[in-house]
């Protein structure tokens, strides 16, 4: 079995449906949006790049870049 190496910023371990919390305001592309810093997001999926998580915001669907997480 494959070992994850997907890491939040604080170097812990993401598994798929962890919940994560934004630790920087960030726009969305395409979106006209800014995701707040301390935002909760719950469920997150782990996708084939180790630096990205797949999740849903709002029902919007958003790649997050994993230096942007803190694990709750």
């Amino acid at each position: 079995m494959e070992t994850s190496n997907v890491k939040d910023s604080n170097g812990n371990i993401l598994k798929d449906g962890d919940s994560v919390t934004l630790i920087k305001s960030l726009k969305v592309k395409g979106g006209g949006t800014t995701l707040k810093q301390g935002t909760l997001v719950k469920k997150i999926r782990l996708t084939d790049d180790d630096q990205e998580v797949d999740c849903k915001i709002d029902g919007m669907s958003i790649v997050l870049r994993t230096e942007f997480l803190k694990k709750r």
